[in-house]
């Protein structure tokens, strides 16, 4: 499993003001995009390329493209779907399938309670979209759901991560890659991040 840390200048800068607390939820929305793009254009780098023969100005020329249609872009209900808009702009002709899975306060375990994948996701290439990969579970629970629906090819895009969710996927799931703006210091004892970004879907959508 490879896992990609985003060192852009870019992306630390928006990273950066993410972490403000005092931070209005337009903007806290804009930089959420803002990172997913920039996310969505490292993680689509080994995507594949099929030629075509176009009529172009000068005459038919040969170009390559990008089968968007057989990417899908899946959020995890409900805080990835803040992401779904900035990874749009880098593959807008991408599907969207949906998951929902909400991490028990008391277990820390994930319980599922929706998923609406696209009908043929067993030839898709699968983006998992969640602003925190926290102890993990949810992202293993997710990928879990996706294999089981024949998806192979997968990966993870993540405004924040802690080491302890990282090495969790790592050994339940070697072969997905992540791509994440930061790997943050640590989880506490009630399993969220730190320093982190607090509550992303609270933050993103104005209200508990």
């Amino acid at each position: 499993m490879a896992v990609h840390e985003i060192h852009h200048p870019i992306v630390r800068d928006k990273l950066g003001r993410l972490r403000q607390q005092e931070l209005a939820s337009k903007d806290f929305r804009a930089l959420v995009s803002g990172i997913g793009m920039c996310l969505a254009y490292e993680a689509s780098r080994n995507l594949r390329l099929e030629k075509k023969r176009v009529a172009s100005w000068s005459g038919l020329v040969e170009v390559e493209q990008v089968r968007e249609e057989q990417i899908t872009i899946v959020p995890i209900l409900r805080a990835g779907l803040g992401m779904v808009d900035g990874v749009l702009k880098v593959v807008p002709g991408a599907r969207i399938s949906v998951v929902g899975l909400y991490r028990d306060e008391k277990t820390l375990q994930p319980v599922p309670y929706y998923a609406k994948l696209v009908h043929d996701i067993d030839r898709c290439t699968a983006m998992i979209l969640d602003p925190m990969l926290a102890t993990g579970g949810t992202l293993v629970a997710s990928i879990d759901l996706l294999k089981k629906a024949g998806c192979q090819d997968i990966s993870g895009l993540f405004l924040v991560a802690a080491p302890e969710g990282i090495a969790r996927v790592r050994q339940m799931h070697p072969e997905v890659d992540l791509y994440v703006a930061a790997i943050d210091e640590r989880l506490n004892r009630q399993g969220y991040i730190l320093p982190g970004i607090g509550d992303a879907g609270d933050r993103f959508f104005g209200a508990p």
